[in-house]
C-alpha cells in the first residue's frame, strides 16, 4: 500500500506544544526557537491541513473549534506513536511519577479511580506525597502536585479541577441543639474546625451567614481535611469544609448545618512547571485526570 503524506513532524510537535502549554511564547521557549519561527511552522501545518488551527491576536494565539478538534483527533494518535517508540527504547521501564497530593483527595477522589489509571498505563508509578506545601516543591522533590489553593503561582502550568462551596458540618446532635436558623448567641458559644491553610473558608461562611463579625468560643486548626471531619462526627465542633468532602464521605455521624450556599474561596488546581507537562509521566497522568473529571 502506498504510504499517505504526513505533515511535518515539527509542525505537529509545535502545534501541540501550544496547546497543551497554553501559550505560544511557552511553546517557543521549550523548542528553543523565536515566535516567529513557532508561527511558521503553526503555518505550515495550516497550510497543510487547509485549516485555520488558531486566531492571532498580538503575542497570543487562541486555538479555533478547527484547531480543538484537530487536536482532539491527533492528540490519541500522537500518544499512541510516542507509546510505540519508547516501549522499543526503555524494554518496559517504569515510570515513575512523583505527585503532592492532600491526603482527603487522595483518599476521596484519586485512589478510588487509580485502578482506571493503571489498566491504561500498567508502566506507570506514582509516589504519593501528602505532605503540607507540596506548592513549593514542585519542580524538585514533586514531578507534578494537586493543590486546595485560591490561585496558584502564575509562573506554574495550572488548571482548576472544580469549584466548590464551603459547608459547616457537625455532627447530628449539634445540629439538632443549634437549630435550622443560624442565632448568632448559640453559634458564639461553639469551637470551629478548620484546616489551617484554609482560615478565609470561615470568613466566607460567617459573612455568609450574616455574622461576619461571629467571636466562637474557639477555633481549632488541624494540618489534615479527614481529621476536621473525623472531629465534627465525634462532636468537638463546627467544620468548616468543602461541600465535596462532606458528600464524599458517605459519613452518617455528619450532617449539614444551614442550608445556605456559600462559595469558597479555594479551589482543587493540578500544577506542574511547563517543562514537566513534556515529560511522559506528568503528561499521562495529566491527561487521565483531565478525561477522568477528577
Amino acid at each position: 500500500m502506498p504510504v499517505r503524506r504526513l505533515p511535518p513532524l515539527r509542525a505537529l510537535e509545535a502545534f501541540v506544544r501550544v496547546v497543551r502549554l497554553g501559550s505560544a511564547k511557552a511553546a517557543a521557549n521549550e523548542l528553543a526557537l523565536s515566535p516567529s519561527a513557532l508561527s511558521r511552522r503553526v503555518a505550515a501545518l495550516e497550510d497543510f491541513t487547509g485549516k485555520r488551527l488558531f486566531t492571532r491576536q498580538h503575542q497570543s494565539m487562541k486555538l479555533t473549534d478547527e484547531g480543538q478538534a484537530f487536536y482532539n483527533a491527533i492528540g490519541p494518535k500522537l500518544e499512541e506513536l510516542a507509546e510505540a517508540v519508547e516501549a522499543q527504547i526503555d524494554r518496559g521501564q517504569v515510570l515513575r511519577l512523583h505527585l503532592g497530593v492532600p491526603s482527603l483527595f487522595g483518599g476521596q477522589r484519586l485512589f478510588p479511580r487509580l485502578p482506571e489509571l493503571r489498566k491504561l498505563h500498567p508502566r506507570l508509578h506514582i509516589d504519593i506525597d501528602t505532605a503540607a506545601h507540596s506548592e513549593d516543591r514542585v519542580g524538585d522533590t514533586l514531578d507534578a502536585a494537586i493543590i486546595l489553593s485560591k490561585e496558584p503561582d502564575p509562573a506554574f502550568y495550572r488548571i482548576q479541577l472544580d469549584h466548590n462551596k464551603v459547608y459547616g458540618i457537625v455532627s447530628p446532635d449539634m445540629a439538632a441543639e443549634i437549630g435550622p436558623v443560624p442565632d448568632e448567641k448559640a453559634l458564639s458559644k461553639q469551637t470551629f474546625l478548620i484546616h489551617q491553610d484554609l482560615p478565609e473558608s470561615l470568613d466566607a461562611w460567617k459573612k455568609a451567614i450574616g455574622m461576619p463579625n461571629l467571636e466562637p468560643a474557639a477555633i481549632d486548626k488541624f494540618d489534615s481535611g479527614q481529621l476536621v471531619l473525623e472531629a465534627a462526627a465525634q462532636g468537638l465542633g463546627i467544620a468548616i469544609m468543602h461541600d465535596d468532602h462532606f458528600r464524599r464521605a458517605h459519613d452518617n455521624r455528619l450532617a449539614r448545618l444551614f442550608d445556605i450556599d456559600i462559595e469558597s474561596p479555594y479551589r482543587y488546581w493540578f500544577i506542574c512547571k511547563p517543562k514537566a507537562l513534556e515529560t511522559r509521566p506528568v503528561r499521562i497522568f495529566h491527561e487521565w485526570l483531565l478525561q477522568a473529571g477528577l
